[in-house]
């Protein structure tokens, strides 16, 4: 068994997918054996995450995930804690894996509920094993309407005062998208304050089953399930393909003695319109940028302000070097383009996106591209030229760019993500909670570092120029973007208790 960390990549397998391990498993085992391996490590899960408990709850669903909280019930019961089951299922109509081991609770002397514990503040945890990955948010999957029972069992779990485990998923999560069915959303998302990390409440912890599913770190999954821990029950994925990847950390990258400024390239920030028609200025998007970029390493760091101050010194950072745009060698540069840009980043992208030999494309450049057809094809062909892009949009910008909505990017974070990727011919960062790295032909990446800190202005800025500083020493579209990103979401989780994170105190920070 494992605990999830962000300290190694792991891969994940779609429902699809594991279903093809588990039966390729269970085809080389006696019967129930798999069931009994996962009741086993859930009971002993539950027994390390609450040593003392003595009394425990567990919601059973009809079907096979119900039939490892039923094992884990009877285990539980035999060292002496008082279990009480809520089971959904009949013995005529259960599985015969779970009927096998509601037979080995019944003998264990388990006790029966048909609802939920009325007070579960004495209880000292929570299973949750009603569905697993039994059910689907695809608007193609058949609807599965929680009836009354399954409903306030889960109603009980969500919010529950006493630690939950869940087993394999959360109840109503869908295993592939992070996202909860129709009818098992909770009824209240949490509230993401700035300075807090994780759902408040109770403990919450989430025991993978076979496989590590995407949809536990992105979306909503990683709210829903918590700390993530991962059992194989002796099974391996054999010829089966990972759906994607959990990022791990970035090899270490030690700078030779005998460097200079040129060793680790050029990065310049273009965005930062003066006055908008809002009557808004947005030259600090630019500059957080920049600031990025130089704290990530960049030899030198450019800036060129779509304004019509031409600033040309910054006294909190004078190593930033200001030039006229039309002064810039885009063919030599590594170029971040759109922060702050505002309507102004129209007249320069015709520009950029051909020339630029090594490129970011965010916030504004990424809404004027999209509606733009003869700009999208010029971000198609520098693909095609084999010159380094990458796009960083958050789902708004995503939905514009598809053609979709912010919901439907949402849905599937995934999918939204390698069509960005498949349709611009680059790296794509889709942003949000389980940051997204996709690229043509590859397999997508989740990013498991960052919390609700980083939702607060400018913190996008940042990552765009720290993308650029990895691009422009040398790295790889998808591996300047996935450093980068990983290391943005680490700086804000190595954030001191009770400081506020601002993107400019970010920007200072994330190449320490």
């Amino acid at each position: 068994m494992h605990r999830i960390t962000p300290h190694q990549p792991h891969p994940l397998f779609h429902t699809a997918a594991t279903r093809r391990i588990e039966q390729a498993a269970a085809a080389t085992l006696p019967p129930h054996t798999l069931m009994q391996r996962a009741g086993l490590a859930v009971a002993q899960l539950a027994q390390a995450l609450a040593p003392h408990a003595r009394t425990v709850w567990i919601a059973c669903g009809p079907g096979n995930n119900g039939g490892d909280g039923l094992e884990a019930a009877m285990h539980l019961q035999r060292s002496g804690r008082q279990v009480v089951v809520t089971w959904l299922g009949q013995p005529d109509k259960a599985p015969a894996d779970a009927k096998a081991s509601w037979q080995r609770a019944l003998a264990a002397g388990v006790a029966w509920a048909d609802t939920p514990p009325a007070d579960l503040g004495s209880q000292d945890l929570c299973i949750d094993a009603l569905l697993g990955i039994g059910v689907s948010s695809s608007p193609h999957a058949p609807i599965r309407v929680p009836d009354a029972r399954l409903r306030a069992c889960q109603h009980a779990l969500q919010h529950s005062p006493a630690p939950v485990l869940a087993v394999d998923l959360p109840s109503g999560l869908d295993a592939d998208t992070g996202q909860f069915a129709a009818g098992f959303a909770p009824h209240a998302a949490p509230h993401h304050h700035p300075h807090i990390t994780h759902m408040p409440g109770p403990a919450r912890h989430t025991l993978s089953l076979l496989t590590l599913k995407p949809g536990l770190f992105t979306a909503a999954g990683r709210d829903a399930a918590g700390q993530v821990w991962w059992d194989d029950l002796g099974a391996h994925p054999g010829h089966e393909a990972p759906t994607a990847w959990l990022c791990g950390p970035p090899l270490p990258a030690p700078r030779a003695h005998a460097s200079h400024k040129g060793s680790f390239g050029d990065v310049a920030v273009v965005g930062g319109e003066g006055l908008s028609a809002r009557g808004m200025g947005m030259a600090g998007a630019a500059l957080l940028a920049a600031s990025a970029a130089l704290h990530s390493g960049a030899g030198r760091v450019l800036v060129a302000l779509l304004d019509s101050g031409h600033q040309q010194l910054d006294l909190q950072q004078p190593e930033l070097m200001f030039r006229r745009f039309d002064a810039l060698a885009l063919e030599q540069l590594t170029m971040v383009c759109g922060c702050g840009g505002g309507q102004a980043i129209a007249r320069v992208l015709p520009e950029v996106i051909p020339r630029a030999a090594r490129l970011v494309l965010d916030a504004d450049a990424l809404n004027t591209i999209a509606a733009e057809a003869a700009l999208h094809a010029l971000v198609v062909a520098r693909g095609q030229h084999g010159q380094p892009t990458v796009i960083t949009p958050h789902p708004l910008e995503a939905a514009r760019l598809l053609g979709l909505t912010t919901a439907e990017v949402q849905a599937d974070r995934l999918d939204a993500a390698q069509q960005l990727a498949d349709q611009f011919n680059c790296v794509a960062v889709l942003k949000g909670s389980g940051t997204v790295i996709a690229a043509p032909d590859r397999v997508p990446a989740i990013n498991p570092t960052g919390n609700a800190r980083l939702a607060t202005a400018g913190t996008g800025d940042v990552l765009a120029g720290m993308v650029g500083a990895h691009l422009a020493a040398g790295a790889s579209a998808l591996r300047a973007a996935s450093e980068a990103v990983y290391q943005h979401g680490q700086a804000a989780d190595a954030w001191p208790a009770g400081q506020a994170l601002t993107a400019s105190a970010l920007a200072r920070r994330v190449g320490g």
